[in-house]
């Protein structure tokens, strides 16, 4: 089967290594036998959704995320009618944010958002910076993460995380944290978060496979580094909150 990825903006919102949470994901379906391609958007261009299996968009700096908001609000309505429709999607960092009704900086200044979901962004001069567990029931695991991030976020009504183990959530310490509306993803771990974490990249490629109508392979291709990275890096960090 052929699968088409859309990677939005990579030259301003590809912080932290985002980039490789599409690599991972082709690499991953080209070894179910499909045929991938990325297909990368940035500034100026032109959007078509028609054919696309998947849309990624990675986190970046705060005035990074301004200069793509203004490019992607023309864009609103057609994502928003995909997101109805099913089309799975993953925005980590900063992006996510954009999914919102409004952000509004440090300094005050609002900046109305794309208006898929009904929460608001509220940016401070104090950074968040930590690592992160949070129960996931749309991975079905714990996942794993880092966050760096200067804002507060309210009004979420179905987060990724339903509450967070070890760091910050949208708005306060041990909450829920991201976006999981229909088949969009959001969430502020980076890491890469697909990368860190086997159970949420699965998901992705089962829902991925569900809308095309493909059958789920009866034993997914075994990767024992991911999962060995994955639980070091569960284990160290309860580890850590013991100390």
């Amino acid at each position: 089967m052929d699968i088409k990825l859309l990677h939005l903006h990579p030259e301003l919102m590809s912080l932290y290594g985002d980039w490789a949470n599409v690599a991972l994901l082709r690499r991953h379906l080209e070894d179910l036998g499909h045929t991938v391609t990325v297909e990368q958007v940035s500034l100026g261009d032109d959007l078509d959704l028609s054919g696309a299996d998947f849309l990624f968009m990675g986190a970046g700096t705060e005035r990074s995320q301004k200069a793509v908001l203004e490019d992607l609000r023309r864009h609103g309505p057609a994502l928003a009618q995909a997101a109805e429709e099913g089309l799975p999607m993953l925005f980590t960092g900063t992006a996510f944010e954009l999914l919102g009704r409004q952000i509004t900086d440090a300094a005050g200044t609002e900046y109305p958002a794309l208006g898929l979901l009904d929460f608001t962004v509220t940016e401070t001069d104090k950074r968040i910076v930590e690592d992160v567990i949070g129960e996931c029931p749309y991975a079905g695991a714990p996942l794993v993460g880092f966050m760096n991030k200067c804002s507060h976020i309210t009004g979420v009504e179905t987060p990724l995380l339903t509450a967070c183990e070890m760091g910050f959530g949208n708005d306060a310490p041990g909450g829920a944290e991201g976006i999981c509306f229909h088949q969009v993803l959001g969430t502020h771990l980076t890491g890469p978060v697909l990368v860190k974490n086997p159970a949420l990249s699965r998901a992705v490629a089962r829902a991925i496979l569900a809308r095309r109508g493909a059958e789920e392979p009866q034993e997914w291709p075994a990767y024992p580094y991911e999962e060995q990275a994955y639980q070091v890096t569960l284990q160290e960090l309860r580890r850590r909150m013991t100390h």
